[in-house]
């Protein structure tokens, strides 16, 4: 954790060390290029203290203008349970507001867990960088993404009933009607961590580092 250079925030980062976790390259970090916002949606201004209930409202699977799209992580084959990690864009006045959403509401099927949506705006120029970064770290029941490089962090906790770790799929997805392109994605599996000094001896991974 450190302050970012504009001194506005802090960022957050996983440490250096996850990396040397890595042991299978399963997929191409993951950077989006949105080459045009012209099919954003209007933000209702009651949600710029509220995203969090505006991610409740715009969920994954409400389709939109550009986006929601991310991932569909901790998935069953059939998709019955996810939980996905997604931007959304909207246009703001004179320029546009980028929401990343947690979204826990399919990321179980079973009664009584708790299945919130989380959310934040990013202070990020989209208008003119064109692109969204975003990493997750996965685990058996928590998914933890930084957007931005870091400056935003969001940690949710997850209880998938058919997704196990050994069987689970993770989706990139796009349900807006403006077009978004993958340009870098990088999905690792990750060796057990150290416990108490001593390297954990499973072959399963772990977490998947995007």
């Amino acid at each position: 954790m450190w302050l970012d250079a504009d001194g506005k925030r802090l960022v957050q980062w996983p440490v250096e060390e996850i990396e040397t976790l890595r042991r299978k390259r399963v997929g191409l970090e993951r950077a989006t290029e949105i080459p045009n916002l012209e099919e954003a949606e209007t933000l209702d201004p009651k949600w710029l203290l509220d995203p969090r209930g505006l991610c409740a409202v715009k969920g994954a699977s409400v389709h939109g203008g550009v986006g929601p799209f991310g991932l569909l992580v901790m998935a069953s084959g059939d998709l019955e349970e996810h939980t996905a990690v997604f931007f959304r864009v909207f246009r703001h006045l004179d320029t546009y507001k980028v929401l990343m959403c947690t979204d826990l509401t399919k990321s179980s099927t079973k009664a009584g867990v708790h299945k919130a949506s989380y959310g934040a705006f990013l202070d990020v120029d989209v208008e003119k960088d064109k692109f969204l970064s975003l990493r997750t770290l996965i685990d058996h029941t928590v998914v933890e993404s930084f957007g931005d490089g870091g400056r935003m962090c969001m940690t949710a906790r997850m209880y998938p009933k058919h997704a196990a770790p050994g069987s689970s799929h993770l989706y990139v997805f796009n349900n807006g009607t403006g077009a978004v392109k993958v340009s870098k994605l990088d999905a690792w599996e990750l060796a057990t961590a150290a416990m108490n000094g001593r390297a954990g001896s499973s072959t399963e991974p772990d977490v998947k580092a995007l």
